[in-house]
């Protein structure tokens, strides 16, 4: 399997990271940052195989590096409509967007994207 054919994983790095109270506010990109490390180390549990990691930052967190396993986009202006984006060109891959964010949920599995909460991801 490769990156045009492996699952799609869409992480919003705001609000994954906002939903937990860390003091995350006072360090941005510090914070996603580190999204990406645990990300790049962890993976996401209970998603075997091979899958493409995409980390959208916006705000104070642009200009985080991609590192391997997990490329990170800076959203150009929002970032929930830059996954929309992501997910409306994936095609036909499978495609998992991490996010509590209703409205974003709603408008991605209505492009049949699924969706899972922040607690997915490795803390």
């Amino acid at each position: 399997m490769n990156a045009a054919t492996a699952p799609l994983v869409i992480v919003d790095a705001a609000n994954v990271v906002g939903s937990v109270p860390d003091g995350w506010w006072r360090d941005r990109r510090g914070a996603a940052e580190r999204l990406r490390d645990r990300l790049a180390s962890d993976g996401l549990p209970g998603r075997p195989g091979p899958v493409e990691i995409v980390l959208v930052v916006e705000g104070a967190a642009r200009g985080v590096e991609s590192v391997p396993g997990v490329r990170v986009e800076s959203a150009p202006g929002s970032g929930d409509d830059h996954m929309v984006a992501l997910v409306a060109g994936a095609g036909e891959r499978p495609v998992l967007v991490v996010t509590a964010d209703r409205e974003l949920r709603r408008r991605v599995t209505d492009l049949g994207a699924d969706v899972t909460g922040p607690r997915s991801v490795p803390r």
